[in-house]
C-alpha cells in the first residue's frame, strides 16, 4: 500500500539546505591558480565527522526507473556523507527530516534530481535513501567517515512511498 507520492524537484542550494549542501561550481566564487589555467572553487563544503575522512568510489550498477517506490531510509549520525558524480550523470536524492530521535518524518519526504554537475553533502544524521541513478553504471566519489563504531541507522517503512516526476 502506497501512502504518498513524492514529486521530484530540481536540486538547488536553497531547497536542499535543510538536509545538506549542494556541491557545484555554478553560483560559487573561484580564483585562478596554476598560471591562470585553472579555476579553483575552494572549500565548497566541509565534512562533519568525529573520525578520519575517506575518499571512495561507488559504482552504481543498477539504474532506477521513474516512477519507483521506496521502503526505507538510512542515516549516518556520526558524520556527513558527500556524493559527487564522476561522469556528469543526473541522479536522484530522496531525504526526510527526523520525526524524533529514532525515525524520519515520512510525511515530509522530499525528492530532488541533480543535473549531473551537482553533488550533495548530507548533514550528519540526515535521513536519506541510498544512491539512486538514472543510468548504469554510474561512478561517484564518496567522501565520508571511515572511523570505527556503528554509523548507519536504517529505518524500514510500514508502507511504501512512490517517487515520480
Amino acid at each position: 500500500m502506497t501512502i504518498l507520492t513524492i514529486k521530484i524537484q530540481p536540486l538547488t542550494a536553497k531547497n536542499f539546505a535543510p538536509f545538506g549542501e549542494v556541491i557545484a561550481c555554478q553560483g560559487n566564487d573561484f580564483f585562478y591558480i596554476n598560471e591562470q589555467q585553472t579555476e579553483r572553487y575552494h572549500a565548497l563544503d566541509e565534512v562533519e565527522t568525529d573520525a578520519k575522512v575517506g575518499l571512495s568510489i561507488f559504482k552504481n550498477i543498477q539504474s532506477t526507473q521513474v516512477p519507483f517506490e521506496i521502503s526505507m531510509l538510512e542515516r549516518h549520525p556520526l558524520g556527513s556523507q558527500a556524493f559527487i558524480p564522476m561522469q556528469g550523470q543526473a541522479f536522484l536524492i530522496v531525504v526526510a527530516p527526523a520525526l524524533d530521535a529514532a525515525k524520519p518524518d515520512l510525511n515530509q519526504v522530499q525528492a530532488f534530481i541533480s543535473d549531473g554537475s551537482q553533488g550533495v553533502n548530507y548533514h550528519a544524521g540526515t535521513w536519506h535513501h541510498p544512491l539512486l541513478t538514472l543510468e548504469a553504471p554510474s561512478d561517484f566519489v564518496v567522501i565520508d567517515r571511515i572511523g570505527t563504531g556503528p554509523n548507519c541507522d536504517v529505518y524500514s517503512f510500514p508502507h511504501v512511498i512512490s517517487i515520480a516526476y
